[in-house]
């Protein structure tokens, strides 16, 4: 697996990423199986692991806590975020007060068994709460030697152009993918200012597959019913990119992250998966070039 730095914070890390949320983080999906899709990604060679305090009902954090436990970690990039909770009922709250943030790190070492964070991100914050406050908290957790880099995973790209300016964040995390061509320059601007880019959801969720072709267990009924419920703009958006998944030496998702990854500005791209063979099939894509005819083709369907 290729290594790419994350920006000038001095880590290095695989530029494929493995995202412990959603479903691999739920009680309903099998512990075994979960963590063994740890371990294989650590011996395909991924060291970046990247999950939240909020994930799976707040089950993600102590379940990768529990994958790496009696594993070398050393050469590891383990991300968290802070800022959102999970409040029962299916509820996901939110405190953004430093306090609450350094608190919310302290938790998160102690769910995952770790010393020391590689990555600690504020999950969501809206430009007001980058405040002086929050930042020299940011600062506090480093020198404290709790977390190596801090950052930001937001959606809002107002948000991001915001934090490519601040010295004190190291890391933006934005949703990249063949249907988030416009965040191209967001990203090339970060790059450029010296940040880690992290790619969220580089699989654009799987709307460029018919939604039917996708249900094959209880996982896939719940991220369909999520598509629907949540993301229907994407999905008919994603019907312009059935095309990748009839190409000739590789799959629709090794096309997806391998145009991801043949943006120069991001240092790895975060996928997540609840089956040892999607795992492996991802994995692949590192070091995969898109034909230029097939680049071609993905900029028509995007204009």
């Amino acid at each position: 697996m290729r290594r790419r730095a994350l920006g000038r914070t001095g880590l290095m890390v695989s530029e494929l990423g493995f995202g412990c949320a959603s479903w691999w983080g739920k009680p309903a999906f099998d512990e075994r199986t979960a963590l063994g899709l740890v371990h294989e990604a650590i011996d395909l060679g991924v060291t970046l692991f990247d999950t939240g305090a909020s994930y799976s009902a707040g089950e993600a954090e102590p379940r990768l806590g529990r994958a790496l436990k009696g594993r070398d970690v050393s050469g590891l990039v383990i991300a968290t975020k802070a800022g959102t909770f999970h409040a029962g009922g299916g509820r996901i709250a939110r405190d953004m007060t430093p306090a609450a943030v350094v608190a919310s790190a302290e938790r998160s070492l102690r769910n995952l068994g770790l010393e020391r964070l590689g990555l600690l991100q504020l999950h969501g914050p809206s430009i007001a709460e980058l405040d002086d406050p929050m930042l020299a908290a940011l600062d506090g957790l480093k020198r404290r030697g709790l977390v190596a880099a801090v950052g930001l995973n937001s959606f809002d790209p107002a948000v991001t152009e915001h934090a490519v300016g601040l010295s004190q964040v190291d890391v933006l995390m934005v949703d990249y993918n063949v249907l988030r061509p416009e965040r191209e320059p967001l990203i090339a601007s970060a790059a450029a200012a010296g940040k880690g880019v992290l790619a969220g959801m580089p699989l654009a969720m799987g709307h460029t597959r018919p939604l039917l072709a996708r249900l094959r267990g209880p996982q896939d009924v719940w991220y369909a019913a999520r598509a629907l419920a949540k993301h229907r703009g994407e999905l008919a958006r994603g019907r312009r990119f059935r095309f990748l998944h009839e190409l000739p030496g590789m799959t629709g998702a090794q096309a997806a992250l391998a145009y991801v990854l043949a943006n120069p500005g991001v240092s790895a791209a975060v996928f997540g998966a609840t089956r040892p063979a999607h795992l492996r099939e991802n994995v692949a894509a590192a070091g995969m070039v898109l034909p230029p005819e097939v680049l071609a083709r993905i900029r028509e369907a995007q204009a």
